[in-house]
């Protein structure tokens, strides 16, 4: 009888905050998963781990994706890990080391490479209209600057290869940004953004999760650039109250003029505080949707399973497709 070989999947990253959930729904869904990380992390026996040193060193990545069919780069420097001012290292990091794995990739033939980007290569922290692919990427940071230089060495390399522009990430024992909001909702206090009705976009990571397992499987998504979000936005006042009501209690939320917050922050010199809480940011993921791509969780849900430490993994019975 003829041996059929689990189709084998590359994740970097894959201690991280999305790569650990992500490693345990590519074994559900079926692959044969190797591992790229800097520390061992508790994953499944199934699973393949191969160390590798920081991405500032320089990786000799040809045995990492040799016998590998796909590969997913989560690994990268977050925005919020390094100052504005870390050029160098957003470069070493998310552009040269991206580059280096997508030349190796495409030497050893690798069939699918998806790799995870940023909103932050679309655009700045805040839009005043809905941001879409057609748009001309406009980054306003380094950090934004490395992950679009990374995404046109992927193209040069001439991997088969998706690119994925989420938006900020949330999930159980978030990280950056989110982990800040998370905290200050947490907080015994009364909280100033009753009059917040500024919408922005965001992410449940079971959603993320179930965008990759999705392009993975759709030949379609290959040489395409994919904004990823919940199905609507939400405002900031909303956000606080859906974070304080999964916590058990009244949000408590008390209406402060948002213009005199933000001149606050302004002379308190806090004003990229105020970018990502008191201006808009929706993105439209009208071109994944229109593919087929269905998110797994309404974001009310998911950001109620985050505050519980919980979240919806996505596999192929949920996404109502089979590995391709």
């Amino acid at each position: 009888m003829l041996e059929v070989r689990a189709k084998r999947i590359l994740v970097t990253g894959a201690s991280g905050f999305i790569g650990r959930p992500l490693v345990n729904a590519l074994v559900g869904a079926g692959y044969a998963v190797r591992a790229a990380t800097r520390r061992s992390a508790g994953f499944p026996s199934s699973v393949e781990v191969m160390t590798v040193p920081d991405f500032v060193n320089p990786i000799d990545w040809n045995p990492v994706v040799t016998g590998v069919d796909f590969v997913v780069h989560a690994g990268g420097l977050a925005h919020a890990d390094e100052p504005d001012n870390a050029f160098g290292l957003f470069d070493r990091v998310n552009w040269i080391a991206t580059r280096e794995l997508s030349r190796a990739a495409a030497r050893a033939g690798v069939r699918h490479f998806v790799y995870l980007s940023s909103v932050r290569a679309q655009t700045g922290p805040a839009s005043s209209h809905s941001v879409s692919e057609l748009d001309e990427p406009r980054p306003t940071d380094h950090y934004g600057r490395s992950k679009l230089a990374a995404e046109s060495a992927i193209h040069a390399a001439g991997v088969p290869s998706t690119i994925l522009r989420p938006v900020v990430v949330y999930g159980p024992r978030p990280k950056g940004n989110f982990k800040s909001v998370m905290h200050l909702a947490s907080l015994r206090v009364p909280l100033p953004f009753a009059a917040f009705t500024n919408r922005r976009s965001f992410l449940g990571i079971d959603n993320l999760i179930s965008a990759i397992l999705f392009v993975l499987n759709n030949p379609a998504s290959i040489g395409e650039t994919f904004l990823v979000a919940d199905p609507e936005p939400i405002t900031i006042r909303q956000l606080f109250e859906i974070l304080r009501t999964a916590q058990g209690r009244w949000p408590a939320l008390v209406h402060v003029p948002p213009g005199l917050f933000r001149i606050a922050l302004s002379l308190l010199k806090l004003k990229r505080i105020w970018e990502r809480i008191g201006d808009e940011l929706v993105v439209d993921t009208s071109k994944i949707r229109a593919l087929g791509w269905r998110p797994v969780a309404e974001t009310p849900a998911g950001l109620a399973a985050a505050s519980a430490g919980n979240y919806v993994r996505a596999t192929p019975q949920n996404l109502r497709i089979e590995q391709g």
